[in-house]
């Protein structure tokens, strides 16, 4: 550590050197590597993983807390063992190892991710942590020696996603190996450190929520930026003091003075019904957007919406470049970004230019000449050389890491992103402007979260490169200044774990510790360790309930007899019958939906119910994509065309016979109608039409007769003949409601010590009736659950299924292709079409049938069990795996999906590792052959093309445990 000769003499200089002469003597061989003084948490936290203590470190975004981390590394290395740094997403695998390699050399640092496998026996090992996951199951040799596991951006696990992986190897690694958690600021850092000391040892916290770069915050009105409070706002200050931050005043003048331009809704024009137009809410209105629509400006007022020209204006013209813009939004990235082109803003001098140039050549070196017009390269360039960019999900990787490393070297001015770019990739910025305060979640449009706020913002003024940095929320009609503030205000959030055990993870457990250890590691999870705090509530509950039921009883004493008795056999009957009218509702409905799946274009089959009631013919099942069942469009005899759905149909149906339909067939067509319906009367007079042939409902026996005794015991009770019987009544009833609400409460208490493990012992029902457990108690892993073992994927147990049933044999390379892209393909909300997707030939198409028997099988062996199934079969991406497996050229492939080509490469890269997957599990044969056709023919061009240096990221053919999902598609 060098200081100036003036600094040298001050006295913060001279403290400098007495703390610097505290550090142990490792710990200040470590420190002097790095140009800057250490923080206080920073040497604490190093100092407990020097001690031999694990260490759960929570800082702020870009307070330094990969420091640690970095000095377990160093350790390490010093003490000749090996060190594991994971990472959620292989972004940031890729640049911690090129950060590592920078420090400590190419020959000690390794790199594990689904893609790339680098010198995987380094003593230091960067990988995503499904990898660490995998490693751990198969038992690898690669963690023979392994000392410490640093743990990046481990408040992941909330991911609902994808946090099981981290509780996984949290709770998989040997006690011996010591965990660095590096973590956001949360709330209960507290709490998810005693966890950690529960099943990890010895675990200190250590917590700083100051920030070393002091965040400013700001609202863009207009051209003009309006600092958000009065004073410095909370996050520019040393330490949180309690004391109210206020709100700029001339903020909330400006708010005032909009809302007093907004006409009065009783002036507004009305519809011809008189109820005016109907807007849409997004969010709550607070911070501006749909909600908040009318409250802005009116027609000739001038807007105080900055445009993006005037913002990234205003921001150059106050030191405030380079800047992260966050759109919540991939196709609103690429808009901003063009329409910033088109305004004529050129943020790069020429050298800048000339160097963005190379850095773009040599990112796509690897790619050809029709690649780069499909992929718009020349518009890409185009802007980079002006320092705007875009950064997505959807965008090439290529693309992607062109823009991370101009941005790095402060050549990209402006870059619009979603917010996948706070996940901790390290690209500074002086400023974040956020455009809105409303996302879409998935599924409603909603206010952002003070933790996601504090996430992105985050991102804003880094450690050693900026003294300052500044977040600015742009003006929309109808902000509350004080609502954004309160969101800036708070700087932490929970951490709530997501945990849920799998089929894969069940076979695995079972497999590497036993089923009863399985059990008691899962009941091990910070799943688990929440659920227990929460007894305390309830047993509240118990007390309170308890005493209102003794007052209850209280007025139901009766002379006669034992009231409460008497009360118990009429509810026993009330929920008896309950009970079945449930169960016969729920058994028809389920046969009703398989019945209907099974329906085809000719069917002759009885409505039973609705208005389309009697006999129909099947134009289209409509089995394709409804989220909701099929919806049959059908032809009634009175040749009336109707779309039916679940409701219609109370209990199964069976066709009695079939008909030809036209193959083009128009509904809308009066004549076809008739020419239908003539053939159709024609072949109902033909066929046996005996009601005797169809489903009747028929009442169980044994419940009759139960139901007929407790009838009987009533009639004979003493207190039957109670003239107060009634009143009585009613108290009882209130009584017995409470009794049955604490019985449920205290079946909850006693499930609070083993929710994780009750859904175990479920996923382990399913593989015991499925045969991939087997022995006693199902305590045995079969030659099929080993299968299953190596299959990571969301709907494991049905790749399973379709492996050992035979779906996949015999199919060619693109076809098998094209079936395993319905596993993994999950479409995004604005990808419908106008046509619905098909499977491009006939082969496959009997093939996903297969896949979809076997789905609805596993479906109702997972309702049985009471288990919630897995997600459906989607076929969206099956044509363009086909069409890319067959050869196509990419422009075609894209043009004719209508994906971006980074969505495309990512699901590509998807069937990919499914099929291998696929081919390793099924073991020597055709499948295994044919898989690996798959992995061969789809691996080419934008796919195989790794932008990184050829010789550092070879793309090698990864072991069996490097399998991963890709969070980079979020």
């Amino acid at each position: 550590m060098e200081l100036s000769p003036s600094e040298s003499t001050s006295p913060a200089a001279a403290y400098a050197r007495f703390r610097h002469t505290q550090m142990s003597p490792t710990l200040s061989l470590f420190a002097d590597a790095y140009g800057f003084e250490f923080d206080d948490y920073q040497r604490q936290a190093c100092a407990q993983v020097e001690a031999g203590s694990g260490v759960l470190v929570a800082a702020p975004t870009g307070a330094g807390k990969t420091i640690v981390g970095e000095f377990a590394v160093y350790l390490a290395l010093s003490q000749g063992r090996k060190c594991f740094y994971t990472t959620p997403i292989k972004a940031l695998s890729n640049q911690k190892y090129a950060d590592l390699v920078r420090r400590h050399g190419s020959a000690a640092v390794g790199l594990l991710t689904g893609d790339s496998s680098i010198n995987s026996e380094a003593p230091v090992v960067v990988m995503t942590t499904e990898v660490l996951r995998n490693m751990i199951y198969a038992n690898s040799r690669t963690l023979d020696n392994l000392g410490f596991v640093v743990m990046d951006e481990v408040h992941y696990l909330a991911d609902r996603f994808r946090g099981a992986v981290w509780e996984e190897v949290i709770i998989g690694l040997a006690e011996s190996i010591q965990v660095v958690a590096l973590s956001a600021t949360v709330s209960n850092a507290e709490e998810f450190g005693d966890w950690l000391s529960e099943v990890r040892g010895e675990m200190a916290v250590v917590v700083s929520e100051r920030r070393p770069v002091p965040l400013f915050q700001h609202v863009m009105v207009g051209k003009k930026l309006y600092d958000l409070f009065a004073d410095d706002a909370p996050t520019a200050v040393e330490a949180p003091t309690g004391k109210k931050a206020e709100v700029n005043p001339a903020l909330t003048r400006i708010a005032r003075d909009e809302s007093r331009s907004v006409r009065d809704d009783s002036r507004r024009p009305r519809g011809r019904n008189g109820k005016g137009k109907r807007t849409v809410a997004y969010g709550s209105g607070a911070y501006g957007g749909a909600a908040a629509r009318g409250r802005g400006p009116q027609n000739g007022q001038r807007s105080s919406v900055p445009s993006r020209a005037d913002m990234v204006e205003a921001l150059d013209q106050d030191a405030l470049l380079p800047a992260i813009v966050f759109i919540f939004s991939r196709v609103g990235c690429d808009a901003a970004a063009r329409q910033l082109l088109s305004s004529g803003i050129r943020l790069t001098s020429a050298a800048e230019r000339t160097e963005i140039t190379e850095i773009a050549e040599r990112h796509t070196a690897g790619l050809s000449g029709a690649d780069l017009r499909a992929l718009n390269y020349d518009l890409f360039l185009e802007a980079l050389e002006r320092g705007i960019a875009a950064h997505h999900a959807g965008m090439l990787p290529a693309f992607k890491e062109c823009v991370e490393e101009a941005f790095v070297k402060g050549l990209i001015k402006v870059v619009f992103a979603t917010e996948t770019l706070a996940l901790g990739i390290n690209m500074p910025a002086r400023s974040v402007v956020l455009e809105k305060l409303v996302k879409y979640n998935g599924e409603v449009h909603a206010d952002i979260t003070p933790g996601e706020y504090t996430q992105l913002t985050g991102r804003a003024g880094r450690r050693g490169i900026d003294i300052e940095g500044h977040a600015v929320v742009l003006w929309q009609p109808g902000l509350d200044p004080r609502a954004v503030a309160g969101l800036a205000s708070r700087r932490t959030y929970p951490l709530r774990s997501s945990f849920t055990p799998t089929y894969n993870m069940a076979v695995n457990l079972v497999s590497s510790v036993g089923r009863e250890r399985a059990r008691t590691l899962l009941e091990q999870s910070f799943a688990q360790y929440q659920s227990d705090r929460s007894v305390v509530g309830l047993a509240r509950t118990l007390a309170r309930n308890s005493e209102a039921i003794e007052g209850y009883l209280e007025q139901t004493r009766c002379e006669l007899g034992d009231f409460l008795e008497y009360a118990r056999l009429r509810d026993d009957i009330s929920a008896l019958e309950a009970e079945a009218a449930r169960e016969r509702k729920a058994d028809r409905r389920a046969e009703a939906l398989e019945s209907l799946l099974g329906l085809k274009i000719g069917d002759i089959i009885r409505v039973p119910a609705g208005k389309s009631a009697g006999w129909v013919v099947v134009i289209d099942p409509g089995v394709r994509s409804d989220r909701d069942g099929p919806r049959p469009l059908v032809m009634t005899e009175d040749r009336q065309v109707r779309r039916l759905s679940l409701v219609d149909f109370p209990r199964p149906v069976a066709a009695v016979g079939r008909m030809k339909v036209p193959k083009h067939f128009n509904p809308k067509e009066p004549a076809s109608r008739r020419n239908l319906a003539a053939a159709f009367r024609s072949k109902l007079a033909t066929v046996d039409l005996d009601p005797g042939r169809f489903h009747r409902d028929q009442a169980d026996g044994e419940t009759t007769a139960k139901i007929a005794e407790l009838r009987a015991q009533v009639q004979a009770h003493p207190c039957h003949g109670c003239p107060d019987r009634e009143t009585h009544a009613r108290w009882a009833e209130r009584a017995l409601r409470l009794q049955r609400e604490n019985e449920k409460t205290q079946n909850r208490v006693r499930s609070r010590t083993n929710t994780i493990a009750n859904h175990f012992d479920k996923i382990c029902l399913v593989l015991e009736s499925l045969g991939y457990l087997g022995g006693d108690g199902g305590t045995e892993v079969t030659p099929d659950g080993r299968m299953l073992a190596r299959i990571y994927n969301e709907l494991d147990l049905v790749a399973a299924e379709c492996i050992r049933g035979g779906v996949f044999d015999d199919l060619t390379a693109p076809q098998l292709a094209a079936v395993l892209a319905s596993l993994v393909y999950e479409s995004r909300r604005s990808d419908g079409s106008a046509r619905p997707p098909r499977m491009p030939d006939r082969v496959s198409e009997t093939a996903m049938q297969q896949l979809r028997r076997i789905w609805r099988e596993v479906s109702l062996v997972e309702r049985d069990a009471r288990l919630e199934r897995g997600p459906e079969l989607d076929i969206g991406f099956s044509q363009a795996a086909y069409a890319w497996a067959a050869g196509r050229p990419l422009a075609a492939v894209l043009n004719e999906s209508q994906l971006t080509a980074g969505d495309f490469v990512r699901w590509v890269r998807q069937v990919l590792d499914l099929a291998d997957q696929v081919g390793t599990a099924s073991g020597p044969g055709p499948l295994r052959d044919t898989a690996r056709q798959v992995v061969q023919s789809m691996r080419r061009g934008v796919v195989a093309f790794v932008p990184e240096e050829p010789d550092e990221f070879a793309d090698d053919e990864p072991g069996e445990f490097v399998h991963e999902q890709d969070l980079d598609s979020r």
